[in-house]
């Protein structure tokens, strides 16, 4: 019920259009809720609100990064490559019906397509929003396995000799890198927590 609330009330600053504003936030609950959803789902968008809420003062363009949270996994398939892609477009697409300002959309569109890779930014919203986004990784053991569990079952079609050498790989992808979270924030929050819990599903992968 949070989450459609503060859908619509954001929704509301740019439009009046109430039937519209309904019919786009039943658009992302049913897709957050598909069957095959069991990490992209409502609650992956709540655990995001809740930490940007936390660096809300640094953030400079809070509308847009809400509407990035809001759109950034509505396009989801396991065995897609472009589910960036087709989010940001679908984004750009529902926030120009609303009449979000263009400048706004290119820059929700920039953040949705930044989750593709979660590599450093020239834009500080951009960078919080990603690290939020990744977020899950530095939080406690239970939820970082419960995460890593529902991940499998969203690859549930690949067998284990298909799926964990490829989740090997985007394990140890996070561990080469020099800083995990780019924000000092999110750096000194849960970087430690996030390497401890990717070396241990490496060794659960193995």
């Amino acid at each position: 019920m949070m989450l459609q609330q503060t859908f619509i009330t954001l929704a509301q600053r740019y439009s009046s259009d109430d039937h519209l504003i309904n019919a786009l936030w039943e658009e992302i609950e049913k897709n957050y809720s598909g069957k095959k959803r069991h990490y992209h789902t409502l609650a992956h968008l709540d655990n995001l609100i809740s930490q940007l809420n936390e660096v809300k003062a640094q953030i400079r363009d809070w509308d847009t990064v809400l509407f990035s949270v809001f759109y950034h996994d509505v396009i989801y398939s396991a065995s897609a490559k472009d589910n960036e892609e087709k989010s940001a477009a679908l984004a750009e697409k529902r926030l120009t019906s609303l009449s979000f300002p263009a400048d706004k959309i290119k820059n929700c569109t920039a953040q949705i397509l930044a989750t593709k890779a979660h590599t450093q930014s020239n834009d500080n919203d951009i960078n919080l929003f990603t690290d939020a986004d990744l977020s899950v990784l530095g939080q406690s053991r239970e939820v970082y396995t419960d995460y890593f569990k529902n991940v499998r079952k969203e690859y549930s079609i690949y067998p284990d000799f298909l799926y964990n050498p490829g989740r090997k790989k985007v394990v140890q992808h996070f561990l080469n890198m020099e800083r995990i979270f780019k924000t000092d924030f999110f750096f000194y929050k849960m970087e430690t927590q996030a390497r401890e819990n990717l070396a241990y599903e490496l060794k659960v992968l193995s």
